[in-house]
């Protein structure tokens, strides 16, 4: 008979911060603290960094078109016992219509020219998992997966 262990949270944080550019920075900054404490890889905490950023400045730039700071951005951190972090990012904004068309590569709904479509594409080369939910005039969630750590050996 095999048991299968359910994963156990170790520790957890939550914040919100006004949708502004100014603040990507400091999400960015807590991921990295927090999940200092499962002792990441310089790469894992690089492409945490990294991942969390795309996640955030997606909310800042196209959930509230009409500018941030009277909306908000919610992140939460779980760390669990087999030392896999979750990272949740959502939002209350616009939402996107077709989940599946903006997670593939080159696509966008800016007509600027100024972004690259590439924000999904580089947070999913850069964890373990990545899932996105959202509702047209609801908001969006996206989750990161990573396992932190050296690899077992």
């Amino acid at each position: 008979m095999v048991i299968e262990m359910k994963r156990q949270i170790v520790n957890e944080f939550a914040c919100s911060f006004s949708a502004i550019s100014e603040n990507e920075h400091f999400a960015r900054i807590i991921a990295a603290g927090f999940i200092a404490q499962a002792s990441p890889t310089v790469t894992q905490l690089a492409d945490v960094k990294c991942a969390v950023s795309e996640a955030v400045t997606n909310c800042i730039v196209h959930a509230y078109p009409d500018g941030g700071l009277n909306n908000q951005v919610k992140m939460s951190l779980r760390l669990y016992d087999d030392n896999y972090v979750a990272i949740t990012i959502s939002d209350k904004g616009i939402g996107i219509p077709d989940v599946a068309a903006a997670r593939e590569p080159l696509y966008t709904t800016d007509t600027t020219g100024e972004r690259s479509g590439m924000g999904f594409a580089i947070m999913e080369s850069l964890m373990d998992s990545i899932r996105v939910t959202s509702k047209v005039g609801r908001g969006t969630t996206v989750t990161l997966k990573l396992k932190l750590g050296l690899p077992d050996e």
